[in-house]
């Protein structure tokens, strides 16, 4: 699947496995507000190029990652998670 950031940034998602989309998953920890909601999550610099690394099909490398802005980051990062995400149900139905 191709994804283009808001900045105009055009990269290309792979396809993972079902181990590297647990993974992917177990490697994201919540932080919760007082009333339960999910607020921010821990280590999330690193959490994102994780998924970044995994997640896309092409140069992941230093000098690629480099380039991208931290809105890019986020945005690829919450992409890549709706899609995998979305995959689950999908597959479960």
């Amino acid at each position: 699947m191709d994804f283009k950031t808001k900045s105009g940034k055009k990269v290309k998602f792979k396809d993972v496995s079902i181990d590297e989309k647990d993974m992917l998953l177990d490697s994201v920890e919540y932080n919760y507000d007082e009333d339960g909601n999910v607020g921010t999550f821990k280590m999330m610099n690193t959490t994102i190029t994780k998924w970044i690394r995994k997640g896309l099909d092409g140069d992941t490398s230093d000098k690629f990652l480099s380039t991208l802005s931290m809105e890019d980051r986020t945005e690829i990062f919450l992409e890549l998670q709706k899609n995998i995400l979305l995959g689950e149900k999908k597959a479960s139905k």
